[in-house]
């Protein structure tokens, strides 16, 4: 038990605080719109420690809700064979991105993970709802895994361009929900080795990310319970604009 607290008794109180109310709002957001909690977790953590420190404790979260997230439906086998080659391309642009870039590797990290933010948040509020040709999955379903994994492993963010595809294929919402649920996980994994093999997720790590797990899952219950009260277009519109103003802080000042 020691080892899981050590890491909060180090950064103190007040962070520890900010981590806590992090992963209690990241999760409720998760609960709400069934995405965000990393993008949250990463964008807020992000003013207060290095992208690397923040990207290791939402490990545990961010692969248990989103696996909780993939078991709701039933389309999991169909959404396997069809997202197969962006899986696992995102996995590789992931170990790829790591050894290249690395989440840890300068002052820029910071400014890319602001970047990631705000083309992120602008696509939510302005983006164009595409249409993806069937023909076009074949080539274009790897390369989107690629470029995620790649700004994966060197932001922590892996929302684009994979959600903007996933959007593309005209999925149910039963399969969109799974099918985030089931990129969102692979993509933690991913990350969770490129930390590793950058030395950024040892036991005490994942020991502070296990103790994240109880914020994470409450602010979820509390989104899922939020989500049947208020207006879903309104929350979302709200969460990209707030998502653009923490991004633009981290791109301009780093």
């Amino acid at each position: 038990m020691n080892t899981l607290i050590a890491f909060y008794q180090n950064i103190g109180p007040a962070l520890t605080l900010l981590v806590v109310i992090t992963f209690l709002l990241a999760g409720a957001v998760k609960g709400v719109i069934g995405l965000g909690l990393p993008t949250i977790a990463m964008g807020l953590l992000g003013l207060a420690m290095p992208p690397a420190q923040a990207a290791a404790l939402l490990i545990v979260p961010s692969t248990l809700t989103n696996l909780w997230q993939l078991a709701a439906g039933g389309h999991l086998p169909a959404l396997l064979r069809r997202l197969g080659p962006m899986l696992a391309m995102i996995f590789v642009g992931t170990l790829l991105g790591s050894a290249w870039l690395g989440i840890n590797s300068g002052p820029w990290a910071v400014h890319a993970l602001g970047a990631a933010l705000v083309i992120y948040a602008l696509y939510g509020l302005a983006g164009p709802a595409l249409q993806m040709a069937p023909k076009r999955e074949g080539w274009l379903g790897p390369v989107c895994g690629l470029v995620t994994g790649v700004v994966t492993a060197a932001t922590g963010v892996f929302v684009m361009p994979a959600v903007p595809y996933l959007q593309s294929l005209g999925l149910s919402r039963d399969e969109m929900i799974q099918a985030l649920g089931l990129s969102f996980t692979v993509s933690t994994l991913a990350l969770a080795v490129g930390l590793a093999g950058q030395d950024a997720l040892g036991g005490q790590a994942l020991g502070a990310s296990l103790l994240m797990l109880a914020p994470a899952l409450l602010g979820m219950l509390a989104g899922q319970w939020l989500r049947q009260r208020i207006s879903a277009v309104l929350f979302k519109r709200c969460f990209f604009i707030g998502l653009a103003a923490l991004g633009g802080h981290l791109l301009i000042n780093g």
